[in-house]
């Protein structure tokens, strides 16, 4: 199995992304922001775990310190028991991860979800899976407790409408799969994440320019290279640069996020205290998790995982088309359901068999 997996159909081309930061409803007040607006993300989450469960934070007052410092979410408060689905495979674990980026230039609206990823963490804790969810797929999103919602719109238009706990009742009713956790990142704070491991290796498949990037521009030849926090945050940000747009965004987030686990894990990050620190403190400055994760916890739980453990996936999809004057991503809702159902279940097997 490849460190990657897009799951649409096999000769499905999708047209360029032409989908502004407001979505469905342009008008819409954005809830108000939780401590300097952090948003949603996963790649601090397991980076932190990692680091912690391999040993690297071996000193359990310095860890819990930095766990303490982590800023906490209000992630479940007024979402409904009655329609949340049920437990079916104690012991495994779903953790939401949302992410968008508070310094993207294309970014004025701070109220949308650029990312959001479904993490599922089996009972064994031996893997991860990661499947990212297009943000512009076409859902019906339920009414929040204000009001907003009660139709259907972009699956990102839920944390506009209801904040973190109208994203989990969307991505629960959209996968069916009940999260457990929620954990939050501004995908800003990415690129002190990477600098503090002093760059990255990445093996850009094919060169393109970006159109929007901390500098304006920036030029990525074909090929392995080492990429600072900059130059790894553009390269992560860009879709105008290609043909499927959000598509190759998705396989860029997922391709850097596999690169900072290898460096975060590598013998060098580990051996040196001062980078290790740095590395940490920049993780822990960033993320935000729900009330009631326990990063210490789950981090001993999972001291063996590494990127080989980890399968990033993509929801399946249809295509993209247009609803109205929005471009959205149409899910393929019977290989959805089978994806997803396999997760529930807690089945890597069939989640891996879903994949290919």
């Amino acid at each position: 199995m490849s460190d990657r997996h897009h799951l649409a159909e096999p000769h499905t081309r999708f047209p360029a992304f032409e989908v502004e930061q407001g979505g469905a409803d342009e008008n819409v007040t954005p809830p108000r922001r939780r401590r300097r607006g952090r948003r949603i993300a996963l790649i601090v989450l397991l980076v932190v775990v990692v680091l912690a469960g391999g040993g690297m934070l071996a000193g359990g007052l310095y860890y819990r310190s930095v766990n303490n410092s982590i800023d906490r979410v209000d992630a479940f408060t007024g979402v409904p028991e009655e329609s949340r689905p049920q437990v079916v495979a104690k012991g495994a674990m779903n953790i939401m991860i949302l992410g968008s980026d508070s310094r993207d230039p294309e970014n004025d609206g701070g109220s949308r979800s650029d990312t959001i990823i479904l993490a599922h963490l089996p009972k064994d804790r031996s893997s991860a899976q990661l499947i990212s969810i297009p943000r512009d797929t076409w859902t019906a999103v339920p009414r929040s407790a204000e009001g907003r919602g009660g139709r259907d719109a972009k699956i990102n238009a839920a944390y506009a409408w209801g904040g973190v706990p109208l994203m989990v009742q969307t991505v629960e009713k959209f996968t069916g799969v009940r999260v457990d956790h929620v954990a939050m990142v501004d995908f800003a704070g990415f690129k002190e994440i990477v600098d503090a491991l002093g760059g990255v290796e990445i093996n850009v498949e094919k060169g393109f320019t970006t159109k929007y990037s901390l500098s304006g521009s920036r030029t990525f030849a074909t090929g392995p290279q080492t990429m600072d926090g900059a130059a790894a945050l553009d390269y992560a940000r860009e879709r105008h640069a290609f043909a499927d747009g959000d598509f190759a965004r998705i396989r860029h987030q997922q391709q850097v996020i596999k690169a900072i686990l290898d460096k975060a894990a590598s013998g060098g990050v580990l051996a040196n205290p001062g980078k290790l620190n740095s590395f940490v403190r920049a993780t822990s400055s960033a993320v935000s998790v729900d009330k009631s994760l326990s990063l210490l916890d789950l981090a001993m739980e999972m001291r063996g995982l590494r990127s080989g453990n980890l399968g990033f996936f993509t929801c399946p999809v249809k295509g993209t088309g247009r609803v109205g004057t929005e471009s959205v991503v149409f899910a393929n809702t019977t290989k959805a359901r089978t994806l997803f159902d396999a997760v529930r279940r807690d089945s890597v097997p069939d989640i891996l068999a879903a994949g290919k």
